[in-house]
Parts: structure tokens; C-alpha cells; sequence
């Protein structure tokens, strides 16, 4: 009889065991699942924070800080006075990943200066396209605030000038001719930041700042004796800023 009573009560303990021991690999295999849940949830939303839209369109407003020096009809050398430029762009942007991209922009300015030559004040204007091709770097596209900067060659287009002249009589101006180079080529950096105005981040205000350093000397000689030639030249470096909007898609 008492090893009966042994024998039903290890029993009772070997089952109530068994069913502790299911009951615990239930509750470990749940947990377990419930965690695994958890960090693919934090993983999910950690690549969706990082994922950005791939091509960027842009505005802006670009004014340039430069001047022009010129030479005259006597051959005098006239140093020009540093003063902003007006100057607008668009740009195309293709993002790599969040933190590498490329871009392509064509930016018009407009660059006067003011000059005294025989008594006769001068204005001469000339209207320029610049086509940088830049590498970017930025610290995260996907984030609220974005830090970036870029880097690579630009393209200058000499698209037109024209000289306006007052006082001391106009008969000379039919003659006037502007000398200045067709096109140039240099080297284009500049970094700024971009704040996202959106929850989707697909719409950024961004200012910052473009240097440029040219290549080749912009300035061409003169042509044709009986022509009043103005040469107008630019000094090798630039540097000015910019404030627009991109929208990315």
C-alpha cells in the first residue's frame, strides 16, 4: 500500500512536471516570437527611416559675389568693384543612397559693371550658363535636417553682352564691341543644408554656399582695328550663395 501511494504521488509529480515544463516552452516560445517581432518591427522602421526618394528637382536663388576688370580704348586697365551678382538656377539630383548622390545644374547670372572711359560712363552686361556636374555627400537625405557637400567640374556659357554707354555723345557706341571668351571650364565645390518641410520629406528648403575656380583665363584679345573694343575678364575665382527649394520623387 505505501509503495501504491509512492508510486501515484511521484506520478502526480512527474505530470504536473511535464505540465510546467509545456506550459514553460509555451510561454519562452511566445516571448521569444513576441521579441523576434519586435526587433524586425524596430529593424523595419530603422531601413524605412533610411530610405530616401531618388531624384531631386530644385529651384533656387544664386547670387554670385564677383566683378569684372576691363580694359578700355586706350588700352588702360580698369579694375572693377566687387558687388553681388544677380543669378538663378534649377537642378536635377539623382540619390545613390541616402548619404551619396550626383547632380547636374544650369544656373544663369548676370554680371555688370560700371566704368568711365573718356568721359563717357559705360555699363557693360554680360549673361552667363554655368552646367556644374557634382558629387554629393550628404549626413542622411531620410532625416529632418540634412548636411551636405558637393564637388566637381562646371561649364561656363557666354550666352550674350551688350555695352550702354550715357554722356559725352554716342557716336562711338555703334562701334563698341564686348571681347570676352565663349566659354569656360573649372572646378566647382560649395556645402550646405536642407531642412525637410514635410513629414514625407519630399519638399526641402536649402541655402548654402558655391565656390568656383576657373581653369582657363576667361579673357580673349581684342578683334578688329576699327572696332572700339571693350575685353572684359573675370577674375579665376567666385564664390556666392544660394537658397531654394527641392522637391525629391
Amino acid at each position: 500500500m505505501n509503495l501504491s501511494l509512492s508510486y501515484n504521488i511521484n506520478t502526480k509529480k512527474k505530470k504536473k512536471m511535464k505540465t510546467n515544463f509545456i506550459a514553460f516552452v509555451a510561454v519562452a516560445a511566445i516571448m521569444l516570437s513576441a521579441n523576434t517581432n519586435v526587433q524586425a518591427q524596430d529593424s523595419n522602421t530603422e531601413n524605412n527611416s533610411d530610405e530616401v526618394n531618388r531624384g531631386e528637382f530644385g529651384i533656387r536663388y544664386m547670387p554670385t559675389f564677383t566683378k569684372l576688370d576691363l580694359r578700355d580704348s586706350k588700352g588702360n586697365d580698369i579694375k572693377g568693384t566687387l558687388k553681388i551678382q544677380q543669378g538663378f538656377g534649377i537642378k536635377l539630383a539623382f540619390n545613390l543612397s541616402s548619404h551619396v548622390g550626383i547632380q547636374a545644374e544650369v544656373n544663369y547670372s548676370r554680371i555688370s559693371q560700371k566704368f568711365k572711359d573718356q568721359d563717357i560712363n559705360r555699363e557693360v552686361n554680360i549673361r552667363y550658363i554655368n552646367i556644374p556636374l557634382l558629387f554629393v555627400l550628404n549626413t542622411s537625405k531620410s532625416k529632418q535636417f540634412n548636411l551636405n557637400v558637393v564637388a566637381g567640374p562646371e561649364f561656363g556659357f557666354n550666352t550674350g553682352a551688350n555695352l550702354s554707354s550715357n554722356g559725352g555723345g554716342s557716336s562711338d557706341t555703334l562701334s563698341a564691341v564686348i571681347v570676352l571668351k565663349k566659354g569656360n571650364v573649372g572646378f566647382a565645390y560649395g556645402a550646405g543644408m536642407g531642412f525637410a518641410l514635410n513629414e514625407s520629406h519630399s519638399l526641402f528648403f536649402e541655402i548654402g554656399y558655391r565656390g568656383f575656380y576657373s581653369f582657363v583665363d576667361v579673357e580673349t584679345p581684342a578683334t578688329g582695328q576699327n572696332s572700339y573694343n571693350v575685353v572684359a575678364r573675370f577674375p579665376r575665382a567666385r564664390h556666392g550663395l544660394y537658397a531654394g527649394f527641392t522637391v525629391q520623387f
